[in-house]
């Protein structure tokens, strides 16, 4: 099903377990192709599937996610049991991504519609749509919390939670966030556990996370593994990658964390960014962040590309503050300061935008085809 044309009476169904369901991204035709290639129309589906999402394919191509509708009600129970109980929910994600789809679950498991974002309309007149005397609730990833913070905090205020995840948040930005009295929730989590399952560091109830010792090097720590029963079936068509992924109950994330003594989970990265330059790991989410901490630069992409000297040399690819003109010098001093001379960018490209996915997530490999290095 085009997920443009998805209707809450088809998600209820896949939530009952009484009708399966296939999400189809919309968008360019490479996109939607890809899709449909990974949801494999023309093959039975896997026993026990009720809904198969294509991951974003951030890192490579998407994959088919294998989900049960007893894992999409545990994800959205756990969650509104940690917010503070049903409510009604503004979906202003893509409902072709587990977060979107995820808000019209909980939405319709707390016996409400999604309210939706109207296309060209402003948060404030969304919010104005919701009913009254409700809990509200809404879930976003961090470029729009950024672009609403600018534009229209008071929106952002009327909301009891705004969970905010689908890539890194700045830390800066999350403490703007606070200051300015939004109710901000980190989540982590994927399409493979159904969406979010770590608020603010600490798991859902009935989700375990561990860090794998001995993995592949990483920006800080090890692997993440998680449990529970938000976990997915497998991937679509592919055995041995679920079998890769998936063992004795639990799901081996490609992202590095650490867990303090009290169980809180940091998450450092992803195992395949990392950059490693002159043999120092480098996490393109820690530089992202640094630079946008600058005052000339709206939005950052950082990642890696062969050097001969090097290994690897750090790219930083960003969108200036209006009609700001940051040079590569400038940033350099600006990163190094905070984060040390490894991570400095070496090269710098200046963009109008920065592509992204489906999901709202940077495009990373579209903003490396776009800067080509020589």
């Amino acid at each position: 099903m085009p997920a443009a044309e998805l209707s809450d009476d088809e998600v209820r169904a896949a939530l009952d377990g009484s009708r399966p369901l296939a999400v189809l991204p919309t968008g360019p035709p490479a996109v939607v192709d890809a899709a449909r290639a990974a949801l494999r129309p023309d093959e039975p589906l896997e026993p026990g599937t009720d809904l198969v999402v294509v991951t974003s394919g951030s890192t490579g191509g998407g994959r088919g996610v294998l989900l049960t509708a007893a894992a999409l009600r545990a994800s959205a129970t756990a969650t509104l049991d940690r917010i503070g109980g049903p409510g009604s929910w503004l979906l202003a994600l893509p409902v072709s991504a587990i977060a979107g789809l995820q808000v019209v679950c909980r939405a319709l498991l707390g016996g409400r519609a999604p309210t939706r974002l109207p296309s060209g309309g402003t948060l404030a007149d969304a919010v104005a749509r919701m009913p009254a005397g409700d809990r509200r609730y809404t879930s976003m990833v961090p470029t729009q919390l950024r672009r609403w913070l600018d534009t229209e905090p008071d929106a952002l205020r009327a909301f009891d939670a705004v969970l905010v995840g689908g890539a890194a948040a700045d830390p800066a930005l999350l403490d703007r966030a606070r200051a300015a009295d939004v109710a901000v929730v980190t989540t982590y989590g994927m399409t493979e556990t159904a969406g979010g399952c770590v608020y603010d560091g600490v798991p859902l109830d009935g989700v375990g996370v561990r860090v794998a010792d001995g993995g592949p090097a990483g920006p800080g720590g090890g692997g993440i593994e998680l449990a529970g029963p938000t976990l997915a079936l497998g991937y679509r068509g592919d055995p041995e990658g679920t079998a890769a992924a998936f063992a004795d109950g639990w799901f081996r994330t490609r992202d590095a964390g650490t867990l303090d003594p009290d169980g809180r989970l940091t998450v450092h990265g992803r195992l395949d960014d990392v950059v490693v330059s002159g043999g120092v790991n480098v996490a393109p989410a820690a530089v992202e962040a640094a630079l946008r901490e600058h005052p000339a630069v709206a939005d950052a992409v950082v990642f890696g590309h062969p050097d001969p000297e090097w290994g690897q040399r750090v790219v930083a690819a960003v969108v200036p503050v209006g009609t700001a003109r940051p040079d590569l010098a400038e940033l350099r001093s600006w990163v190094a300061d905070r984060l040390g001379a490894p991570a400095a960018p070496r090269r710098l490209h200046l963009l109008d935008t920065i592509p992204t996915l489906h999901t709202g997530k940077p495009d990373r490999r579209a903003v490396a085809a776009r800067t080509p290095e020589v």
